[in-house]
């Protein structure tokens, strides 16, 4: 990982059996699940199941959000292959004791970096539900451009849903290189 100026937070990569219960705070939580295509898990071991899952091949990105090294989770942020062009696609999701610190932000910048400069990322897109406001603010205050919308693309736990595509380009301006914000 690239050296990043002092922060409130660290990120580190996801562990699965000893993030999981820390983890089940937004997986096992309905209002923070409303926008995935699955509903909230119903115990801490299956999000552990969800998580391994969601793991990859080790090629991506798949971290937690914590405040110390040995902290619990605060949250996870991904940024992981579409498997075509250099393109990837990001996600974040934050407890809702921790939220309103500006992590998903901070911490999904963190990502954007090392997915442009370290993993050679030449896009990342974002899939977001019209509804999730919070979604949408986190990734336009990175500079994601709303790109499409996809009606009818999602058979969720909700119902048919639309999806929000938001793209960003390694060379867009990154506005989160200002960490003031």
């Amino acid at each position: 990982m690239t050296a990043y100026p002092p922060r409130d937070f660290i990120v580190r990569p996801i562990d699965p059996d000893a993030d999981g219960p820390a983890l089940h705070a937004i997986f096992g939580d309905e209002a923070s699940c409303r926008y995935l295509t699955r509903p909230a898990t119903q115990c801490v071991a299956d999000t552990v199941a969800m998580m391994r899952e969601w793991m990859g091949d080790g090629g991506d990105i798949n971290w937690v959000v914590a405040d110390t090294p040995d902290g619990p989770a605060l949250g996870r942020v991904a940024i992981y292959p579409r498997g075509k062009n250099n393109v990837w696609d990001a996600a974040c999701m934050i407890a809702p004791a921790a939220r309103g610190r500006n992590l998903a932000v901070r911490a999904l910048a963190i990502a954007l970096v090392e997915a442009f400069d370290t993993l050679g990322a030449r896009r990342i897109t974002a899939d977001i539900d019209p509804d999730n406001q919070a979604s949408i603010r986190v990734f336009e205050r990175l500079g994601f451009t709303l790109e499409a919308r996809l009606r009818g693309e999602w058979e969720m736990h909700i119902g048919v849903r639309d999806s929000l595509i938001y793209g960003l380009l390694r060379d867009d301006p990154r506005p989160w290189r200002d960490w003031r914000r």
